[in-house]
């Protein structure tokens, strides 16, 4: 993924800018010149191979996290109407968001996200981004490995048929994530190219795909209420709770727990660090092309989590927990099929932690190493520091999500809205459009938007810490 920089700074396409950036002749739309008869490609350093399918996959797969296991039970503090209005609003504010990306990119023929703080705001505005995004990233490889930590033991207990957990080191979830680290994550980390992830991405979203038929399909075979009956963890109906009302989906639901979802919807749709590397590898590159890529993508993802939210909470109800598979695990344990499931998230998010590690490291180089090509040793190097990091915190720390949940409450609305409005507001040239134009408006209140976010993000977080409640967690 780390491509190589001009040795020299020039190069045909391009004419140098002050601080030695590079900027294309051809702008928005990169048009193919005719003297030649050849297309350029987007960014004339590098020609993308990438079809659209593939980035489709990459892009989807770098959206879809783990927060799509509490999606129900924000749905249950929301209510089915209020639920569904506030995700269309996120997932459109969300491609609103890759616009503004795209733009700021194609006025200025700039491929990096930490490139184009640069150009905004000099090395300050790259060093944020840098490091916005090496935060955010490693965050959310946590929560991935930190799902493999807890998850595959009982998985593994499970399929063995064991009732406990008999101690011995293929049921310890710390070595589990070493060998999985190792084994699965580190060979496709190494890869050149975030293209060639193409394949793993799309099993990966098969592997939601199935999750998320096995919801539908458990809605129409698991009775509500749930009450366990013993140890064989049958269920049975209680009329009483039936009677009261506890079994019927809520159009509007206001309770304290509302507000906090909020900001778990608006985290659902996080991919903006991974747009501007799969922009650039894309076959064919163009601003439109690309942005339909992330429409496609986004739309995907808006789908999913709305039937994932929706066929779990009719389930459930009332007593839908924060994390989905658990509330399954009340009534059978040793469920076939949610053990299937359980498997097909753990393999999902396995092959999501590669994808998120790419803009990491091009982060690191851009800080680093900004002027240097492409060297194999730098790119292996960065890649094992990355995962040796990650797996010291999710072995020594207890609670993850503590943790890291600063660092998502401010990274993430960074990404989302503050960075890309930003960008928009500094590098598209007033001459083009004025700062009172209907664009430039925009953009700012976006920008303000995302202040609003984080506000709330930072809030309910010391709330959480100074009153010892634990609300919801979600998680990209």
């Amino acid at each position: 993924m780390e491509l190589q920089k001009l040795s020299n700074g020039h190069h045909h396409g391009f004419v140098p800018l002050e601080n030695g950036i590079p900027r294309a002749e051809e702008e928005e739309e990169m048009l193919p010149h005719k003297s030649d008869g050849t297309k350029k490609p987007q960014f004339t350093d590098f020609e993308g191979k990438t079809s659209f399918g593939m980035s489709v996959f990459n892009l989807s797969n770098a959206i879809m996290g783990s927060g799509i296991l509490g999606l129900s039970y924000a749905m249950s503090n929301t209510g089915i109407v209020l639920f569904i209005i506030l995700l269309t609003c996120i997932a459109c504010l969300s491609s609103y968001s890759v616009h503004l990306l795209l733009k700021s990119a194609g006025v200025v023929g700039i491929r990096a996200y930490e490139q184009l703080g640069f150009r905004a705001f000099g090395h300050p505005g790259k060093i944020a981004a840098g490091v916005i995004i090496t935060f955010h990233n490693i965050g959310a490889m946590s929560s991935y490995l930190f799902i493999v930590k807890y998850e595959l033991p009982l998985v593994i207990q499970a399929f063995l048929g064991l009732s406990s957990n008999t101690g011995d080191w293929f049921l310890n979830g710390n070595y589990l994530i070493i060998i999985v680290s190792v084994c699965v994550i580190l060979p496709l980390a190494l890869m050149r190219q975030l293209g060639y992830l193409g394949y793993t991405s799309g099993f990966s979203l098969t592997c939601m795909v199935f999750f998320l038929s096995s919801v539908i399909y458990k809605k129409f075979n698991i009775p509500c209420p749930l009450v366990p009956n013993g140890s064989n963890h049958t269920t049975i109906i209680n009329t009483t709770m039936e009677e009261e009302g506890q079994c019927k989906g809520k159009m509007f639901t206001i309770n304290q727990e509302t507000a906090y979802t909020i900001p778990i919807l608006a985290f659902a749709f996080v991919c903006h660090p991974e747009v501007l590397p799969i922009y650039t590898e894309l076959k064919n590159a163009t601003k439109r092309r690309m942005q339909g890529i992330a429409n496609v993508s986004i739309m995907g993802m808006f789908v999913m989590y709305l039937l994932t939210a929706i066929f779990g909470y009719l389930t459930f109800y009332v007593n839908t927990e924060s994390e989905l598979l658990h509330t399954y695990s009340k009534v059978d344990p040793l469920d076939t099929l949610i053990l299937c499931v359980r498997v097909a998230v753990l393999v999902a998010v396995t092959l999501t932690v590669p994808v998120v590690l790419f803009p990491i490291r091009r982060a690191i180089l851009q800080l680093l190493f900004p002027e240097k090509p492409f060297h194999w040793a730098r790119h292996i190097i960065i890649a094992l520091c990355l995962l040796f990091v990650v797996n010291v915190l999710v072995i020594i720390v207890p609670n993850i999500r503590d943790i890291f949940g600063i660092i998502g409450a401010t990274t993430a609305p960074s990404l989302i809205f503050i960075l890309p409005g930003l960008f928009y507001l500094r590098i598209v040239p007033t001459e083009q459009e004025p700062m009172k134009s209907r664009p430039k408006i925009t953009a700012a209140c976006f920008t303000a938007m995302g202040f609003i976010f984080m506000s709330m993000s930072l809030t309910f977080i010391i709330i959480d810490w100074t009153t010892g409640e634990k609300r919801a967690g979600g998680g990209h």
